[in-house]
């Protein structure tokens, strides 16, 4: 097949008609370099005659203070993330509040500020286990305010067949709720699972991505394969 890219006098009587496309363009070593100059412009604000003028020794030196105004830069903004973190690492622990501290600790928290609400009751052993769990997430956690109350004092008549329960708020507004020992998984709930459901609801940066409760199949395997070294045990003997 005749290359449509070729110069001859039927290809250009082709393109003149439209049935092949017009040759492409040859980039030219003008256009090549007007290309690096410009890369070169953008990416340190001297032009290439600028630098073919500096000896070696001067261009070393060009490329320490490059370097220098790189690192200087990521100084400048890692302070800046830190002292951002840092005003809004403010809380570190679980308080405990009334009924009558509600609109001031949870509506009126602040812009963009993540509360967790336990309401809880002494003698359930679910919400002392999720109290406990609760006081180590604050420290790990210090820009979400946790909070913690004893149900009827925050909610008058609220039923223990609803406890632990969990309100997660952000700007003032309710957007995540756990409510009963079923959502929060019983006794057999571990702190890790309670940072990961956390985290779902986006009240905490957890790195923890997926859900670390043990999967039924996984513990179902784990039996039937402890049941067989059993019977393999047995028949050593």
């Amino acid at each position: 097949m005749q290359d449509p890219n070729e110069d001859t006098q039927w290809n250009d009587i082709l393109r003149s008609k439209g049935i092949i496309p017009e040759k492409e363009k040859e980039v030219t070593e003008d256009q090549i370099l007007d290309i690096v100059e410009n890369t070169i412009n953008e990416k340190t604000g001297r032009t290439t005659d600028d630098l073919e003028s500096k000896t070696l020794d001067e261009l070393d030196e060009l490329e320490d203070e490059e370097d220098e105004r790189i690192l200087l830069e990521y100084r400048r903004k890692r302070i800046a993330e830190m002292k951002e973190l840092a005003s809004k690492s403010k809380y570190g622990e679980v308080k405990e509040i009334s009924g009558e501290d509600y609109v001031q600790e949870v509506n009126n928290a602040g812009e963009d500020i993540w509360v967790v609400l336990h309401l809880y009751k002494s003698g359930i052993p679910l919400c002392t286990l999720i109290n406990q769990y609760l006081a180590n997430l604050a420290r790990k956690f210090p820009a979400t305010k946790f909070l913690k109350s004893i149900s009827t004092t925050c909610i008058p008549n609220w039923p223990d067949s609803n406890l632990p329960c969990i309100f997660v708020y952000n700007n003032g507004n309710m957007v995540k709720k756990f409510i009963g020992p079923i959502e929060l998984r019983g006794m057999k709930l571990t702190e890790a699972e309670l940072e990961w459901l956390l985290g779902q609801a986006e009240a905490v940066s957890t790195k923890i991505t997926e859900d670390p409760k043990p999967k039924v199949r996984d513990v179902l395997f784990s039996t039937l394969r402890l049941q067989n070294d059993d019977v393999s045990d047995d028949g050593d003997w």
